[in-house]
């Protein structure tokens, strides 16, 4: 584990969901999944963190993969995607590149899977449709897990969304770039 990691460890856990830009390098994804904290990715599933049920949804929508309101690819889940990208041919290194960047796309089977849990919070990288380039699906998918607040990234803003609450039937939060958020969604840096 890295070492800068460590005085933080002692004093706190460190719970994570993956972005678009965690596979823009093989290297990247490696130091999310490879290292010590890989059992620390929300993505997927819901944890019991310090009294609350979170849980995890990781990744965006790609049109490859899942793009909602898109035509239907067919593809459930990164297996899929690698059997299409196999009848298809392509470049090796362009293969490689479409290979790791689908990685972190959200797939229809980790949606619906996660659908079907209960949690207090959803994180998500992708943002409800209270963002000016958020999803209903993200709506969809707080609703249907009981959530009642929604915190995402992905566009490194922290918008105003207090009056789009009673619509959503949640608090949304954006985590702005390099912040860090109270769980009543207050920035504390």
């Amino acid at each position: 584990m890295d070492m800068i990691l460590r005085p933080i460890l002692e004093q706190t856990e460190i719970w994570f969901i993956h972005g678009n830009h965690d596979s823009d390098r093989p290297a990247y994804w490696h130091n999310l999944h490879g290292c010590g904290l890989a059992d620390r990715s929300l993505h997927g599933r819901v944890v019991e963190i310090a009294g609350h049920r979170i849980a995890g949804l990781g990744g965006t929508f790609e049109l490859p993969v899942w793009l909602p309101g898109c035509r239907d690819t067919g593809i459930q889940n990164y297996g899929d995607f690698l059997k299409h990208l196999a009848l298809r041919p392509h470049h090796a290194d362009i293969l490689a590149t479409k290979r790791q960047h689908a990685q972190s796309a959200i797939y229809p089977d980790d949606y619906f899977a996660l659908a079907m849990e209960k949690a207090d919070i959803l994180v998500c990288h992708e943002a409800p449709s209270c963002h000016p380039y958020g999803y209903t699906e993200i709506d969809e998918l707080a609703l249907a897990i009981g959530a009642r607040a929604v915190v995402h990234g992905h566009h490194h803003d922290s918008l105003d969304y207090r009056q789009a609450w009673p619509k959503l039937g949640f608090e949304a939060h954006g985590v702005a770039f390099r912040s860090i958020m109270a769980i009543d969604g207050s920035i504390i840096t």
